[in-house]
């Protein structure tokens, strides 16, 4: 019974394939797997965890082996204790990342959220994502932190918190701004709600640039009486 139970879960993902067929964004070859599609399985296979240098507080990569921390965190202490980050944003990974943000496409929530699982999860009092205003909301129809948070909530059985931290008003883009500029963008954009005094707290946000969206949601936590922020980010940016 459970062999052609598993061959029937082999079925559904070729037939939707040959239903849906599409082409993969990065080589152009026809997508074999619904589950990632439209990224196929040889490009998604090369989406590999980053090891190599980077900053021991906010996982920044950098240039030398011989360094730990980044100028950044040696010049701005953060609230929040650590950053927990897979992979690096390009290739494979910022494609999905792009696909599933901007269009629609959640289903590639529940395989990058696997990815997140790869890492050695932190015992805490529960996650919470990122949020986005509720304007961002409405416009994108779906918080892509949330989604892939709840992946790792039911799998680690950590609870989730959805309204503990949420972004109270509406922010230009970051994309352009310095890492400063960002700083004071976000000045006073999040609020926190519920009881979150000596809770020890997973922040799960996609990617992670300069950190400025991390550092003013850990801050907010932390003012409400949280006891520990641990952020857990799916892709950093190159280095900065």
């Amino acid at each position: 019974m459970s062999a052609i139970r598993d061959k029937g879960y082999l079925l559904i993902p070729m037939l939707l394939n040959l239903i849906y067929p599409s082409i993969c964004p990065l080589c152009n070859n026809p997508s074999d797997s619904h589950q990632h599609s439209p990224i196929c399985t040889n490009c998604w296979h090369g989406i590999k965890r980053y090891s190599g240098p980077s900053c021991r507080i906010c996982a920044a990569p950098l240039v030398s082996v011989y360094s730990t921390v980044c100028k950044e965190c040696l010049t701005h202490s953060s609230s929040f204790s650590v950053v927990l980050n897979y992979g690096i944003y390009s290739d494979a990974l910022a494609e999905a990342i792009n696909l599933m943000k901007f269009s629609g496409l959640r289903r590639l929530a529940n395989p990058l959220g696997q990815l997140l699982l790869n890492l050695e999860m932190p015992e805490c009092d529960g996650i919470i994502p990122v949020p986005l205003s509720k304007h961002a909301l409405r416009e994108r129809g779906f918080n892509q932190s949330l989604i892939m948070a709840r992946v790792i909530s039911k799998k680690v059985k950590m609870p989730l918190y959805m309204d503990m931290l949420l972004k109270r008003k509406d922010t230009p883009p970051q994309v352009g701004l310095s890492g400063k500029e960002r700083m004071k963008n976000l000045r006073g954009a999040f609020k926190t709600s519920g009881k979150i005094n000596n809770l020890r707290l997973l922040l799960l946000d996609d990617v992670m640039t300069t950190g400025a969206t991390a550092r003013e949601c850990s801050k907010t936590l932390m003012s409400a009486g949280a006891k520990e922020v641990i952020v857990i980010t799916l892709a950093r940016a190159a280095m900065i």
